[in-house]
């Protein structure tokens, strides 16, 4: 428990605008870093470097300099001219077109690989762009070891908190059962309707999207998505829903609106992901597969259209015994979107 403390210590520390120091290394937010905190965390020594995604590194032209691999970090020498502006226009896809980017950019070695994917790591935990300050005996406000942010939001302490009865528009005979981890800042929750009939249930995992669940966007199809799969549950007599807090792919929800941004550009879904420095899908499924562990369900039909989520559900130790597909919600806004998901995620009806 203690590692999963010193984890969210960290990112909140980040969130602030405050170093952290990830096995020895100092790390601070490019994103929530003002000039004081930058003046301090710089000290007399050298400006630190800067440490960016692969993907993010593809998008400023850097892989003629070193090779980018995708979700790996890469190091940039921070020469005199670049401020805290500068710095933010390296961050930042947003400002690509309006603030031409400078150069040339040097890159370097890295010193410790598994503590730099760690430090970004810890960004996307916070919800934050995958870009920071670095340098070594920094200061920091909080600590945190690489080992315990990779382990963070595993699903491996999860347990059952609560749980309640929520009859609902599509089945009065249903359960709401709550699940928090140590090892996770968010809670997730799973539906249970209608009452086991001795055959696997049909399973929907759904990931949170707040502007399409609650707010009706036409951009996605994943509030008519999250209907159409609970009133099929419904209908099948014994299912469950599953609903993960891994908003926008697992890139959280500022994010997501920075990748509208950057599709109202021009970019796809997935090349605006990329451009923000992340993995077309960030998300990470051990959660859902130790839920239904909890509940008893080991055997499942798996109502989706990614076979990304199949794969990911047996290799955790989930029989899928059927896929069954979803679909619901195309339209004028979002037809682009889903046939990029068709085209270059692999999504399949």
């Amino acid at each position: 428990m203690s590692g999963a403390r010193d984890v969210a210590r960290a990112i909140d520390a980040l969130r602030r605008g405050w170093p952290v120091a990830i096995d020895g290394i100092s790390f601070l937010a490019i994103e929530t870093a003002d000039a004081e905190g930058l003046a301090a965390f710089d000290g007399d020594a050298a400006p630190a470097a800067l440490l960016i995604s692969g993907n993010r590194a593809a998008t400023l032209k850097l892989t003629n300099q070193r090779a980018a691999t995708p979700a790996a970090p890469v190091l940039i020498r921070r020469a005199h001219w670049i401020d805290l502006a500068m710095a933010t226009a390296i961050a930042d896809p947003a400002l690509d077109l309006a603030t031409p980017l400078k150069g040339p950019f040097e890159t370097a070695p890295l010193c410790a690989p598994p503590t730099a994917a760690a430090a970004l790591r810890l960004t996307r935990l916070a919800g934050l762009l995958p870009a920071l300050f670095t340098r070594r005996d920094g200061p920091s406000e909080a600590q945190a070891s690489a080992a315990d942010i990779d382990a963070f939001g595993s699903g491996a302490d999860l347990r059952i908190v609560s749980r309640a009865r929520l009859p609902n528009a599509f089945a009065e005979q249903s359960e709401i059962v709550a699940f928090r981890s140590d090892g996770d800042t968010a809670e997730h929750v799973a539906l249970l309707i209608g009452a086991p009939n001795g055959n696997g249930p049909l399973v929907r995992v759904h990931s949170e999207c707040l502007t399409g669940d609650a707010f009706g966007s036409l951009k996605c199809d994943c509030g008519p998505q999250l209907d159409e799969a609970l009133a099929q549950i419904a209908a099948s007599g014994w299912g469950i829903l599953l609903y993960l807090r891994q908003e926008g792919r697992g890139i959280g929800l500022v994010n997501k609106l920075r990748a509208y941004a950057l599709q109202d550009q021009g970019f796809d879904t997935v090349d605006a992901n990329l451009r923000l420095g992340f993995q077309d899908d960030e998300r990470d499924f051990a959660v859902a597969a130790r839920m239904l562990e909890k509940l008893g369900q080991n055997r499942v039909r798996l109502l989706t259209n990614n076979p990304r989520k199949v794969t990911a559900l047996e290799a955790l130790g989930i029989t899928v015994v059927e896929r069954a597909p979803l679909q619901a919600g195309e339209g004028e806004h979002n037809r682009f979107y889903l046939a990029t998901k068709r085209d270059r995620s692999g999504h399949q009806l």
